[in-house]
């Protein structure tokens, strides 16, 4: 028999409830933590400048962190407060460490180790140490996670927070609940609503699990206090976030191909399930897991049919449920193994690991390119500073591309933002305000080179805004094309005046619109 792989029940201080758990560890194991944790941290250090590379929504990070704090909270009074706590965090980094790609991002890996650890100690304690060991490494190579692993958002940190409140609710469950405890519980819940108000989707999945699991009456009125306490705390960004709705309507309709990708990670965690020995009426890998990845899944999916919320990012922290399952299976595999080739047995998770390691590496290289994001803020900068010439003026379609300028201001130096009417930090927005479309037109008219900043047509929606339409009219009409550089999902476009009257036919304006 294989050390470490022989499950066992372990009674818990409630009366009521019966833990499924795993043997002592191999013999001179490290804990088992540590590998899956190194094994995230290094893959999150791999490559995490993402060759020099920022895409729009961690430009939004990355501009509002440098604000001070209290333009910061006029902001969020305009837009993005559901985003407000995380900008106040990166703000204080920013302000401690400088803004830089390893300040954006290296916080979400670290996020991710504090989740990966929590994933390997809930499949030691519930299924015993290759479960551990299995789901952390599981974990780290889930697509989904590989992906938002180096992004300079939230959504990290949540899956940090859903982690570890999931890891003390097992404790609690396992008969260690201390008041103390309880309140680190709903502490970690609160976070991760306040990062993202949605993460409180895991309230109904550890709600499911006490069902399942069926502890006594004392752990469901400690639960209920806390999870009472942790609506109390989120509901006002609730209420207040949905003033601001109209920064969601770019989310589009629930159809039935949305779903495949939820029921893929359903049926594979069902498999899980189904592979996990000790599932019925304890508390184990599949009580725990299986709501987590199921329940935030269904449940976004029942919101987004009153109005449009689907995005996977919402739900990320679900796959710290896939990966108990995954850790789950592959732990009874090795046990199943370890009855008829017990020396070999102990190689099955090396293997299986390696064999993920290598059909994944394509995406692993992508991920770690600029091109796996729609666009990058940087290197169009770049083309703006070697392209400008003094007096140059600067235009932005839509507007929201001017996210390059407030990145890397340097790069503008010298440059008149001449549809600017007021700067984000005035008017608390992260594009500023422009101007009505007549001052528009004037001031560009009087302008004898401009420079065009917008998406590639690749990524580029119809011009659909007054004011882009207006400048888009002026440049054919009164410009003509003189540099054009397309780069990474952005483009600038130089226009010199053709001549004070008349209209130009010899140019041709590059396609312009717009991204959410």
């Amino acid at each position: 028999m294989v050390p470490g792989t022989v499950p066992a029940r372990r009674h818990s201080q409630d009366p009521n409830l019966t833990v499924a758990s795993g043997a002592v560890d191999p013999p001179r194991c490290p804990p088992v933590w540590l590998i899956p944790l190194l094994w995230t941290l290094a893959l999150g250090l791999w490559g995490l400048s993402r060759q020099h590379s920022v895409w729009r929504d961690e430009a939004a990070t990355w501009q509002v962190a440098q604000r001070s704090v209290t333009d910061i909270w006029h902001m969020l009074g305009q837009v993005d407060a559901v985003h407000g706590f995380y900008y106040l965090v990166m703000h204080g980094l920013f302000a401690c460490f400088g803004p830089s790609t390893t300040t954006l991002r290296l916080p979400s890996v670290l996020a991710m180790g504090v989740a990966v650890t929590c994933v390997a100690v809930i499949g030691r304690r519930l299924a015993g140490f290759w479960a551990g060991l299995a789901g952390g490494l599981a974990f780290g190579l889930l697509p989904a996670v590989q992906f938002y692993l180096q992004e300079g958002r939230p959504y990290a940190m949540v899956a940090a927070g859903a982690g570890l409140s999931t890891l003390l609710l097992v404790s609690a469950l396992e008969g260690r609940a201390r008041t103390a405890l309880w309140a680190a519980y709903a502490g970690a819940v609160a976070v991760c609503g306040l990062l993202n108000w949605l993460a409180l989707l895991i309230l109904p999945a550890h709600l499911l699990t006490l069902l399942w699991t069926r502890p006594g009456r004392g752990t469901w009125r400690r639960w209920a206090m806390a999870a009472a306490a942790v609506v109390a705390t989120v509901l006002p960004l609730i209420l207040f976030s949905r003033r601001q709705a109209h920064q969601v309507s770019w989310i589009p309709p629930l159809t039935w191909h949305m779903l495949i990708g939820p029921a893929v990670l359903l049926a594979i965690g069902a498999l899980g399930a189904l592979l996990d020995p000790s599932r019925r009426g304890r508390l184990s890998v599949t009580a725990v897991g299986l709501p987590l990845l199921a329940v935030p899944q269904v449940c976004l999916i029942g919101l987004s049919a009153i109005r449009p919320l689907f995005v996977d990012r919402y739900v990320l922290f679900s796959m710290l449920g896939l990966a108990l399952l995954i850790g789950a299976a592959l732990a009874a595999a090795v046990r199943a193994a370890g009855r008829r080739f017990p020396r070999a047995s102990s190689w099955l998770v090396p293997v299986v690991v390696t064999l993920a390691v290598v059909t994944l590496l394509p995406q692993l290289l992508a991920n770690r390119s600029p091109e796996s994001r729609v666009d990058d803020v940087l290197t169009v900068a770049t083309d703006v500073r070697r392209l400008k010439e003094a007096g140059d003026a600067v235009l932005f379609v839509p507007a929201a591309r001017r996210d390059t300028a407030l990145v890397s201001p340097h790069d503008f130096s010298g440059l008149r933002d001449i549809a600017l009417a007021v700067g984000p930090e005035v008017s608390g927005t992260l594009k500023g305000e422009e101007a009505s479309p007549a001052r528009i037109r004037s001031a560009m008219l009087a302008q004898d080179r401009i420079l065009l900043v917008t998406d590639a047509p690749e990524v580029a929606r119809p011009v659909s805004a007054q004011r882009d339409k207006v400048k888009a009219r002026v440049l054919e009409e009164y410009f003509t094309v003189v540099a054009d550089e397309q780069v990474r999902g952005r483009r600038v476009t130089v226009y010199q005046r053709s001549s004070p009257h008349g209209r130009f036919t010899g140019g041709r304006l590059p396609s312009t619109g717009g991204a959410r």
